[in-house]
């Protein structure tokens, strides 16, 4: 019997029979740590990290063009001044949402079926939050000039921060979230690293079991240890909570301050908030469902895992809906002309072709969720997935670019277009973001095998099969 086969049957039979937990402890830990003990990476893989790179390698000549020759290579104009810059920006920080969600929340509420994702959650939302913070940083014109945005002492006079700034409040939030993220991440991968230095000291592997040796920080698994990190554990996690919902509203404030037709609305942190778990969850997925198959990690990522997060985005997907038939309820209810027609423009205006793309793959393609046959089938979830990534991205493209685009004045009026450089660079943080997650999926511990041996029927004497 194989590995998998062997876990896959775990369940049946005494799981108080003597050895049977330890040999399934053992064989969650083969099957999590021969993707990073193979000494040939899987054919599949070469071929994604070589695309990966390949779409880096065109962002960084890109942003090299954006650096030495200045933003107007983009398409940006006086009147649509913020376009594809903010709207990625702002998309790669709803992606990130759906790795603090699932370490945080659904660790404090003990919904056992986050542990085998929850790792490669939270490694997605680092690269993405690394992936978004690009953009304001060259949306600026000059990102030499970052660090003026800290608040440092200086012999500049008063050359401060200007803390009414929705950027700082930007700079803040984000910072906040990744450093949380990072160590939550970091914290959670110690007790596996050090099954993977013990595992590589074992067969000679001296180089591999140095490194992972250095990055485990001197784990032993003793008592104490484990009382330490499950208390730092969860303490980061009651931490990073209030980061899910904080840090896409303190985003939305970067809008709904203003006094632009479109932006000016109190729903919008809800509505983001929303949209990013749905945006997050949507991209977990994507990248799942073909590392799980090329893997063989089906009895550890099971399909009961895809089952519960096609019904978040079932349900996060229904709110933004309801965000979208509220906006225009409120335009007509307030009784404000530019309001209406701002609203009116973006469903038959120039850009009517994003709004009902939006629309689309926001309302419309969340309900086939509601069928059995799609959620057991996962090359159609794996589609429905891109086509909802695709459509929150025009959200956010039609929340920047339109409301911009027919703002008070018709004198002011103008359409965006993108340039190569705006597409460039959009392609580049892609490929930033894939080529970092493969790297990890390839040389860490992707599987939190400590959780999931917690949460299986043979950790507890007297589990049922299948509680978790």
């Amino acid at each position: 019997m194989s590995t998998a086969e062997a876990t896959a049957d775990h369940g049946h039979g005494d799981i108080n029979e003597p050895g049977k937990a330890r040999e399934t402890f053992r064989a969650i830990t083969r099957d999590v740590a021969w993707i990073a003990e193979s000494p040939k990476p899987h054919k599949a893989w070469l071929v994604a990290l070589g695309i990966a790179m390949t779409m880096l390698g065109i962002g960084t000549y890109c942003i090299y063009k954006v650096l030495f020759t200045g933003i107007g290579v983009w398409g940006n104009s006086n009147t649509v001044c913020w376009a594809w810059d903010i709207t990625n920006f702002v998309w790669w920080i709803g992606i990130g949402h759906a790795g603090t969600l699932i370490s945080a929340v659904l660790y404090l509420t003990r919904q056992q079926w986050r542990v085998s994702i929850n790792r490669s959650a939270e490694a997605m939302t680092i690269f993405a939050v690394m992936a978004a913070g690009l953009f304001p940083l060259l949306h600026t014109g000059r990102p030499w000039f970052a660090w003026w945005m800290f608040p440092l002492p200086n012999d500049m006079g008063s050359m401060w921060p200007q803390f009414r700034s929705p950027l700082m409040w930007d700079v803040f939030a984000v910072s906040t979230y990744a450093t949380t993220s990072i160590l939550f991440w970091f914290l959670g991968m110690v007790p596996d690293l050090a099954t993977f230095r013990d595992r590589n000291a074992s067969k000679g592997n001296n180089t591999k079991a140095m490194i992972y040796g250095l990055l485990s920080l001197g784990w032993r698994g003793s008592a104490r240890q484990w009382h330490r990190y499950e208390r730092a554990y969860l303490i980061l996690a009651g931490l990073a909570t209030p980061l899910v919902f904080s840090v896409h509203s303190v985003v939305s404030f970067d809008f709904a301050t203003s006094q632009l037709p479109g932006w000016h609305t109190t729903i919008f942190p809800p509505y983001f908030v929303a949209g990013a778990i749905f945006s997050g969850f949507a991209m977990v997925l994507t990248l799942l469902i073909p590392l799980r198959f090329l893997f063989n990690l089906q009895h550890i990522i099971k399909q009961a895992h895809i089952h519960a997060m096609c019904k978040i985005m079932l349900a996060t997907g229904m709110m933004v809906g309801l965000a979208y038939g509220t906006e225009f309820f409120i335009a007509w209810y307030s009784g404000n002309p530019f309001e209406s027609f701002t609203f009116i423009s973006r469903a038959f205006g120039p850009f009517w072709w994003a709004y009902f793309a939006m629309v689309s793959c926001n309302v419309l393609i969340p309900q086939f969720f509601w069928s059995n046959w799609v959620k057991n089938n996962n090359v159609v979830i794996w589609v429905l997935c891109i086509f909802v990534n695709i459509g929150m991205w025009f959200e956010r493209f039609v929340i920047i670019a339109t409301s911009l685009a027919r703002s008070f004045l018709p004198s002011a009026w103008s359409y965006y277009h993108p340039t190569r450089y705006d597409i460039g660079v959009f392609v580049g943080t892609i490929g930033l973001f894939l080529t970092l997650f493969l790297l990890f999926f390839r040389f860490a511990p992707v599987v939190a095998m400590s959780e999931v041996k917690g949460a299986s029927d043979e950790a507890h004497a007297t589990g049922k099969k299948g509680s978790h």
